[in-house]
């Protein structure tokens, strides 16, 4: 009977120490837009995977894919507020730092090496990255997105020209919509999460994303024409917000920020090995063409210009950058 009473209490106090250990752990949600099969999902499911393995007991992060805790738009705003605590843009990130807009600046970023050389650049961090926390976020990793291309249902896209009246979708932030207007098209900002129903229904004729968004989101289904811009290299940002930052312990954040940082070259060459493996499955269906980059980067002039006369330290920054390659 002692021995029976003994093991309940046992059990008893295990479950408790259990509870307790549960309740000391702290959950982190870090959402993005990205599809499953997304370089989004590819590169926040690794994250977590190695941050909760060096974190066991103390965090746990667990991610929430396709817009499931809100567009990219409102969860810049939740993030602020910690909700949720972290997530993963990419071109909206211009709307909380002007300065960020320079990577929406056409074919300023030439490869994955000159990348790496412009995020590791501490004029760079400090350009960009600095002024965040006192807005209520900081970056503590940069890693892809990826080289965006055009896809559309009117005709192939050779020219800038070939734009002229296309109703193209891209995602928030002004630049992209001062550089389509400057080719012709018609550009608007919608949610990732609403892009496929409004090419299907015709609402959108066109959209414009790396290979893994697009094939992740099945816009091949969706679409005639595959057009191999390469206009756009759109970096991702692993974002937290500073509220639940300052909550964490110093070796919780020292950890975090470690892997996030270290992830950068695994989104890259992610980013690579996706690019190559994923033409068969756009085309077909889709119907593929090169593009006169040329054509593109004149007609690329006015953007430029414009970003750096209303961006303070803008001319400077593009300078920089190009620098780096």
């Amino acid at each position: 009977m002692k021995r029976f009473i003994m093991a309940i209490f046992l059990l008893a106090l295990l479950a408790h120490s259990s509870q307790s250990l549960r309740a000391q752990t702290i959950t982190l949600r870090l959402g993005h837009v990205g599809f499953p099969g997304s370089l989004f999902a590819i590169t926040t499911d690794e994250y977590a995977k190695r941050a909760n393995a060096a974190l066991a007991g103390k965090v746990d992060i667990k991610v929430f894919h396709s817009s499931q805790l809100g567009s990219d738009e409102q969860m810049m705003r939740g993030i602020k507020v910690g909700a949720p605590e972290m997530f993963l843009p990419s071109t909206v990130m211009s709307t909380a730092e002007q300065k960020f807009g320079v990577f929406e600046m056409p074919y300023i970023i030439v490869s994955r090496a000159h990348m790496k050389k412009v995020v590791e650049s501490k004029q760079v961090q400090g350009a960009l990255f600095d002024g965040l926390p006192a807005k209520g976020m900081r970056i503590l990793g940069v890693w892809e997105n990826g080289f965006r291309h055009i896809t559309n249902n009117v005709r192939p896209i050779v020219k800038p020209a070939d734009l002229k009246g296309i109703k193209l979708r891209v995602p928030g932030g002004v630049w992209r919509v001062k550089m389509f207007k400057d080719y012709g098209a018609n550009p608007s900002p919608m949610p990732l999460a609403e892009v496929y129903s409004a090419l299907q229904s015709g609402v959108m004729d066109a959209q414009e994303n790396p290979f893994p968004q697009i094939a992740s989101a099945k816009f091949q289904e969706v679409q005639k024409f595959l057009s191999l811009s390469g206009h756009v290299y759109t970096p991702a940002y692993l974002v937290v917000g500073e509220e639940a930052w300052a909550k964490l312990p110093k070796d919780v954040q020292g950890t975090l920020s470690k892997i996030a940082w270290d992830m950068g070259d695994f989104a890259r060459s992610e980013g690579e090995r996706l690019d190559k493996e994923l033409m068969s499955k756009l085309v077909p269906p889709m119907k593929v063409n090169e593009v006169d980059k040329e054509a593109f980067i004149k007609g690329s002039a006015t953007v430029y210009q414009e970003f750096g006369k209303e961006i303070p330290g803008g001319s400077d920054l593009i300078k920089l950058v190009q620098s780096l390659r």
